[in-house]
């Protein structure tokens, strides 16, 4: 995998989300906090990213047959991307990817915990608050929380790269410009800084 492969799958996702069907479903479900709604449109725009990236996604709706167990979902998470090359039987995903619509810190906490549990080249977690001022204090309350819960060692050590997008309503009138905020992790200083 390439270095910055967090960039360049935003880059990606900026790009699919201008043309893809379910745009304007995800922008109407962000303006009316409709969390459901938002989840459902955001996870085809996720899943079509992943297919721009040349891997095959597996969520709900997007079943994947690249496993010798075919499914939905795997490890509970919402998304989870393969290479498809190659004839392993067993692969590991090159990307896992939660896209959490509570409104409640913690829950959010536990899905960027649960990304980090995962081996994965890649690893996003989406989640919403209505203005951005609520992103960043909820990416500050992130860093204080879950990523120092790890230790130095062992923060250096995690492969891949982690990233958060938050999703807010701010800017209506540029989607999807403003309205999503990409966060990046530094395992170096233990916290996410904007990328």
């Amino acid at each position: 995998m390439p270095e910055n492969l967090a960039p360049l799958w935003y880059g990606k996702f900026m790009e699919t989300v201008q043309r893809h069907e379910s745009s304007a479903a995800l922008r109407e479900a962000s303006i009316r906090g409709q969390l459901g709604k938002w989840t459902t449109a955001l996870t085809g725009v996720v899943c079509s990213t992943c297919e721009v990236m040349g891997w095959k996604a597996a969520a709900k709706g997007n079943r994947s047959h690249l496993l010798p167990v075919s499914g939905e979902e795997y490890l509970a998470l919402d998304v989870v991307a393969f290479e498809p090359a190659g004839d392993r039987r067993w692969r590991f995903p090159v990307a896992v990817i939660e896209l959490e619509n509570s409104r409640t810190d913690d829950r959010v906490a536990y899905s960027l915990w649960k990304v980090l549990c995962t081996r994965s080249d890649l690893r996003i977690v989406f989640c919403y608050r209505r203005d951005s001022a609520e992103g960043t204090t909820l990416v500050r309350h992130l860093s204080e929380q879950v990523t120092t819960a790890m230790g130095i060692r062992e923060r250096t050590q995690i492969g891949g790269e982690t990233m958060l997008i938050v999703g807010s309503r701010n800017e209506s009138a540029t989607f999807p410009y403003g309205f999503f905020k990409e966060w990046q992790f530094d395992k170096n200083l233990g916290r996410f800084g904007r990328a």
